[in-house]
């Protein structure tokens, strides 16, 4: 009896140490994937700015002007993600960030690093990955050769003063139902082709021939669209980016359809805030607005 009782003390203490919580540490913030890129570049003055990746014509695609967000917002969102050990926002997505050189773990980091990205304000709903380079940098990975060196780009201009205030809608300005029946169509539904990570085809394909991904929420269904443009019209101006101004004639020429067609494209890129909303290239917006230009 004495030799058992001597033995109960540290089983005891043994489950009780056991039994702390352990909490998870931050990653490593150094070995965190760079964007390669900044937000807010060549704004279009409707939501739209250059993104890190050309597309078919060469040109930049298109982002929302916030992409990609700011990056302690960015450690942020991937620490919660690593410590879940999934994307908060999108828990069907596991996500690791293993610490060590190899290959498979720069893949892996990288990998955590584009799903945060893709779903950073819901599921599907963040930026789109050309709004960085991790797509160019997992390719330097896998072929062995070193990252491609951040992509220079001009500094945003400086804000211009803010314009007066636009003037009340006419007595003769469009009806709800007149701005409606000649709202341009999106051309093109979310979800196709979900990758997993909340990025999804887009309606346009880049230099690669495949559909430039998109979030997995854009576009968003033409009847919400239409509640959104009815809304900037209007107003005179996108409702959620005040200073573009939007113009929505109805009658059928050729420049009063590319009015509408760049209202719709306001109206689209700033869906959520000022440059928070869908890229031009998850519709077909684009070449519709192209299409018209060959008429003028």
């Amino acid at each position: 009896m004495k030799f058992l009782s001597n033995i109960v003390p540290l089983v005891v203490l043994a489950v009780t140490v056991s039994s702390i919580p352990i909490s998870r540490r931050d990653v490593n913030e150094a070995l965190i994937p760079q964007f390669g890129f900044q937000s807010g570049v060549n704004p279009t003055g409707t939501g739209d700015c250059d993104g890190a990746v050309n597309g078919a014509n060469g040109q930049p695609i298109k982002i929302p002007c916030a992409c990609p967000p700011d990056r302690q917002t960015f450690v942020q969102e991937l620490n919660k993600n690593v410590a879940a050990g999934h994307v908060i926002n999108n828990p069907s997505v596991g996500i690791s960030f293993p610490e060590d050189n190899s290959k498979g773990s720069q893949l892996a980091r990288i990998n955590a690093a584009s799903v945060t990205l893709q779903n950073l304000n819901g599921p599907g709903k963040g930026c789109p990955i050309v709004s960085t380079t991790f797509q160019a940098q997992a390719a330097a990975i896998n072929a062995g050769t070193p990252p491609p060196p951040p992509v220079k780009s001009s500094p945003s201009p400086s804000p211009s003063p803010a314009p007066a205030a636009a003037p009340s809608p006419a007595s003769g300005a469009p009806s709800a139902a007149q701005i409606e029946a000649l709202a341009p169509p999106l051309g093109f539904t979310a979800g196709k082709n979900p990758t997993g990570t909340g990025d999804c085809d887009g309606a346009v394909n880049g230099a690669n021939g495949k559909p430039i991904k998109v979030p997995c929420s854009c576009p968003p269904d033409q009847a919400t669209f239409n509640q959104h443009l009815v809304g900037d019209v209007l107003a005179g101006h996108a409702v959620n980016n005040p200073s573009v101004k939007v113009s929505y004639p109805l009658d059928n020429s050729v420049q009063s359809q590319l009015s509408r067609v760049n209202t719709a494209l306001v109206t689209l890129q700033n869906l959520f805030g000022p440059g928070k909303g869908c890229p031009a290239v998850s519709t077909t917006l684009s070449a519709q607005q192209a299409a018209l230009q060959k008429q003028l």
